[in-house]
């Protein structure tokens, strides 16, 4: 019996974890011919966990009194008065939930690590597609991604910390094409190395380290390319591989 039709609203469904498995297994299957769809969902997941990144800590947060107040209009006043204050609530509202949304953009440094944890959390737990292009075909994923971000890559060597490279992605970022190298252990345990080619030249680069919901994140710029190795285990084993990434790429 031929299967439904994949609509758009059920690659939605199907990017927000919301499908049942044996639709789920349906769309997987369907979306393996379809490798510029896949990338489509992938983005889509990542878009999610940006915006729940941005605005979940700002819903927890308490109204303040003096917007609380200003909603509760006297009784006495007329009804034109009324829904004017209301309103006028509804507008600070707004404004409270959305003030660090219109703030400044942080600099690329700052948003490098947050960037490269929502991918490793988006692609790190995949089983039939952690990558685009495995690492049988190395040659041809360094230089399709090379080619893509302009800029010679060379991804690290790390048996001697324990992981091989697995394989790596094309992602989409704020500023153009981002790499994605994955790696994992003897034990299944992941690590993923995201590169990103910024248009100016940085002015900082010094070794620093973030953690972003479980994730831990070792990050520093060179020239125009940022640099950022995501894995979920504690500080001091990820400083182990990371400092070999880094003497490696900056030998």
């Amino acid at each position: 019996m031929n299967q439904p039709p994949i609509s758009e609203q059920e690659l939605h469904a199907y990017a927000d974890g919301r499908l049942e498995a044996a639709r789920r297994a349906q769309v997987e299957a369907w979306l393996d011919d379809r490798p510029e769809l896949r990338q489509t969902v992938a983005d889509w997941r990542i878009q999610n966990e940006r915006l729940h990144g941005a605005f979940d800590p700002v819903l927890d947060e308490a109204v303040p009194a003096r917007l609380m107040a200003a909603g509760r209009a006297s009784p006495a006043l007329p009804l034109h008065l009324a829904a004017a204050v209301a309103w006028l609530t509804v507008g600070g509202l707004l404004g409270f939930l959305l003030r660090d949304q219109l703030s400044p953009a942080p600099s690329a440094s700052a948003s490098l690590p947050r960037q490269a944890a929502l991918a490793h959390a988006v692609f790190s737990p995949e089983v039939r597609h952690p990558v685009e292009v495995g690492a049988a075909e190395e040659a041809h994923l360094v230089a399709w991604l090379s080619k893509r971000l302009g800029a010679e890559l060379k991804p690290p060597r790390l048996a001697a910390q324990g992981f091989d490279l697995v394989g790596g992605r094309l992602l989409s970022g704020e500023a153009g094409p981002v790499a994605q190298f994955m790696y994992q252990d003897g034990r299944g345990q992941r690590l993923t190395l995201y590169v990103r080619h910024d248009a100016q030249v940085a002015s900082e680069t010094s070794f620093r380290y973030a953690r972003e919901n479980g994730i831990g994140v070792f990050y520093w710029l060179d020239g125009r390319l940022g640099y950022a190795l995501s894995g979920e285990m504690d500080k001091a084993e990820l400083l182990h591989v990371a400092t070999a990434v880094y003497r490696q790429l900056n030998p």
